[in-house]
């Protein structure tokens, strides 16, 4: 037996809600399980302001030399660089933050449609409240001193997952991270627990605080914040430096 076209019509719109909501519900889980990410949207992180509070009250900015910015310092880690120095690209960046693991694969595709053209940077910006998050780029420097910056670098974001979000000390994996990359690991281990390579660290932090950054990651593209929703945004960004 037919419907009638009003009982026809009616189970077509219900049948339609029913599709809306389904999709309504599927974008609240997405957007729960990519909080912080910056797939899309670049995330502060909430709370950062705080606790960079605490590292930052009774520490002064180190000196700026002659040659340098609080935004690139002559021992900054350059990722890639343009001969030119047009363009330059700075990342303050947390390696147990979510939002910058997100960001990484997005940077690395800039970094391959502009080899030669910008100049990328990394800054150290742990921040407190991530458990792991000084250790990783303790392993991260004590690596640098060997070469291995970037390999590190790249290590600690491809298993972020088995390390980050936790209250236990991950000071054991990065060892064997370090180990893997084929590192002397006597000199790692000293590097690792020196207080140099920590000093170093709240350095770059020392400078994000004073340039304005609450929450990772934060760029500044040829010194001027960046605040993209999306990586086209900082596309777009680059293109207009790299046209001016």
């Amino acid at each position: 037996m037919s419907k009638t076209p009003a009982r026809a019509q009616a189970r077509r719109d219900k049948i339609e809600a029913m599709r809306a909501e389904e999709q309504r519900q599927s974008r609240r889980k997405k957007n729960t399980m990519i909080s912080l990410s910056v797939i899309g949207v670049f995330v502060v992180v909430l709370g950062a302001a705080l606790a960079i509070n605490r590292f930052a009250s009774g520490s002064d900015t180190p000196a700026v030399a002659a040659g340098e910015s609080q935004l690139v310092r002559a021992d900054s880690h350059r990722v890639q660089t343009a001969a030119d120095g047009k363009v330059t690209l700075v990342e303050f960046l947390d390696f147990e933050c979510e939002a910058c693991r997100a960001a990484f694969p997005i940077v690395e595709e800039l970094r391959k449609q502009y080899a030669g053209k910008v100049t990328f940077v990394v800054r150290y910006f742990p921040v407190p409240s991530h458990f792991n998050a000084e250790r990783a780029a303790r392993a991260v420097e004590a690596a640098a001193g060997q070469g291995k910056f970037e390999a590190m670098y790249q290590r600690m974001y491809e298993t972020q997952t088995q390390w980050g979000e936790k209250q236990v000390p991950a000071d054991d994996l990065f060892r064997t991270f370090a180990q893997d990359l084929g590192l002397d690991m006597a000199a790692w281990d000293k590097a690792y627990d020196d207080p140099a390579t920590l000093a170093r660290i709240k350095k770059d932090m020392a400078d994000g605080e004073a340039l304005g950054v609450q929450g990772t990651p934060t760029f500044f593209l040829n010194g001027e914040k960046l605040e993209p929703e999306s990586s086209d945004d900082l596309k777009a960004a680059i293109d207009a430096a790299l046209a001016g």
